[in-house]
Parts: structure tokens; sequence; C-alpha cells
């Protein structure tokens, strides 16, 4: 019987999830995306905190009016700005069992040109 999309996504995101852990040094950087939103977080797995984040909902990217992709490019170079804030240089990327493309590609390249390693 075929899964239906919620149940691949979480498939996924349960695969990705058994590979991918971040610490103190090297937090996740944690993507998830609604229909009209996106979400990042830096997670510290062994602690189980949130070390910065950074969301489309925020003012400074929701009065802007630009599509949904350039968000993405807006949030990234946000959680760039407030990871190099907090001395956070190298992440892991969690893509939250998205395909790599559109605006989540678009959020890593931007924390990417943030100074963000991964």
């Amino acid at each position: 019987m075929a899964l239906s999309k919620l149940e691949r996504k979480l498939r996924i995101r349960r695969r990705i999830r058994k590979k991918i852990s971040g610490v103190a040094e090297r937090p996740r950087l944690a993507v998830f995306r609604s229909n009209t939103n996106i979400y990042a977080q830096l997670i510290d797995d062994s602690k189980g905190v949130t070390l910065a984040s950074a969301s489309s909902l925020v003012k400074e990217i929701a009065g802007n009016k630009v599509n949904k992709t350039e968000q993405a490019r807006l949030v990234g170079q946000m959680i760039a700005k407030n990871a190099s804030d907090k001395g956070i240089t190298e992440v892991v990327f969690d893509r939250g069992g998205n395909l790599y493309h559109g605006r989540v590609k678009a959020l890593a390249d931007a924390a990417r040109e943030g100074g963000l390693k991964f």
C-alpha cells in the first residue's frame, strides 16, 4: 500500500535524525517549512536547547513583500547572523524531511554566504 505524502516525509525525517545530531561545538540547523512560512533553529541536542532561531514571521522579513524563496533566503541570512553573534561557525544541516531544492536550498545557500559551514 502506498504511503501518504505526510507519512513518507515523516519516515524520511526519522531516517535523517538517526544519523544527525547537534552538539555545542557544531549544533544542528533544523529547517521547518510550512506552506506559508519557513523556520530555522540551531539546536544543541546533547542539552536539548535551542541556541538561536529565525523565521519568516519576524517583522523585518514579514514586512517585505517578496516571494517565499526570497523569504527563505532572508531567514538564512538572519540565522547566520544570529549564529555568528553567539560564536557559532559550523553546523550540521537538517532538512527535516524536505527535498533539498527550492526554499530549503535557498535558506542553506544564504546561511553559507553568511558564514556558516556545513
